[in-house]
């Protein structure tokens, strides 16, 4: 959407995934065009593919697939061939081992929950967590105080992290070092989180012994013990039903109430909707800002019957529940009022 102009109607757009890289928040958020995405929603698709790969990839399902098709053409001797060569893939159970998780979120606990029931032991890493992903978040799930002490005790790393300036190359020769021999590392959510030519030195020397991404590119099919998926992590049905749902219930949320959750770029706000007259307003966050609004309702004679106010970075939006019945014509000039105090960028009354 980097390309599109916005018209001045445009008051939301919703991205069916986690990722908004296709949308120009930016130029959105000065637009006051909120954007939401879908957090959670495919959480489950990703969390099955996770535990998939790391099985699979733990018994060298994939490798001893690839080795089996091999054998076309060999007629009766197959069945000779297989039990003569399948020595090669012996693998290894993840029983027993220990699984550390990168990122405690709406994925990141799924997946510790569940590897729990498959008897591993989990360590967790995630400074961030919300109070409701702790909630949901078995209580036998160890916390790592470090990511440094994960890395040092974990059989296999999972990574659930976004991609930022600190997370960036996150996997590299250092981190690598502190790792436990023939580690395999499952990377289901950036690329950028693994230095490409650091991973490969380390596969080559069996540091890593097996590197599991979603997103595979030229480097990374040509690395040894490397798994690429076709970035398939949120690929069901279901998912894209779930994401598409969720985007659509957000979207008509905040049309009809105001109210606003999973935004990117604006805050989070809610209150209950009595179906009163609620002014919404988007706005630079600076000081008076919510003085100036409700003195631009009080001069209508409006008495106020909620309020809610939040602000991220340098924005802010507020609502504000109007007590007394307004007539229809009072609207037009309170929000022409509201739209001429400095600092605001979209105003509704809904």
């Amino acid at each position: 959407m980097h390309s599109l102009e916005f018209g001045s109607n445009l008051k939301a757009i919703a991205r069916a995934g986690a990722g908004v890289n296709n949308i120009p928040v930016d130029k959105c958020t000065e637009q006051g065009i909120v954007v939401f995405n879908t957090p959670g929603a495919n959480a489950n698709a990703v969390k099955e593919l996770v535990l998939t790969t790391l099985m699979a990839s733990s018994r060298n399902l994939f490798a001893g697939v690839e080795w089996a098709k091999s054998l076309k053409g060999e007629g009766d001797q197959v069945p000779k061939l297989v039990e003569a060569g399948k020595k090669q893939f012996v693998g290894k159970e993840i029983k027993g081992k220990t699984l550390g998780v990168i990122g405690l979120g709406a994925i990141g606990a799924l997946v510790a929950n569940d590897a729990l029931d498959l008897d591993m032991d989990v360590i967790g890493f995630d400074p961030f967590i919300s109070v409701n992903t702790a909630w949901n978040l078995s209580r036998n799930v160890q916390r790592a105080m470090s990511i440094e002490e994960l890395f040092a005790n974990s059989d296999f790393i999972t990574v659930h992290v976004p991609l930022t300036a600190d997370t960036k190359g996150m996997f590299n020769k250092q981190t690598f070092s502190i790792m436990k021999d023939g580690v395999h590392i499952v990377n289901f959510s950036r690329d950028g989180l693994v230095n490409e030519e650091d991973i490969t030195a380390a596969l080559e020397s069996g540091k890593v012994g097996k590197y599991i991404t979603d997103f595979p590119n030229e480097n990374v099919l040509k690395m040894k013990n490397a798994v690429p998926i076709p970035h398939l992590g949120a690929s069901t049905q279901e998912s894209e039903e779930n994401c598409a749902i969720m985007a659509a219930r957000q979207v008509k949320e905040f049309m009809e109430t105001g109210n606003i959750k999973n935004s990117v770029n604006f805050p989070n706000a809610a209150i209950p909707y009595t179906g009163k007259k609620r002014v919404a307003a988007f706005h630079k966050n600076v000081p008076n800002m919510v003085g100036q609004i409700t003195s631009a309702i009080s001069d209508y004679e409006l008495n106020i019957a909620d309020m809610v106010n939040r602000s991220r970075g340098d924005y802010a939006y507020t609502m504000i529940d109007i007590e007394n019945k307004v007539n229809g014509d009072v609207i037009p000039g309170l929000k022409e009022k509201i739209s001429q105090i400095e600092g605001i960028v979209s105003i509704r009354v809904i």
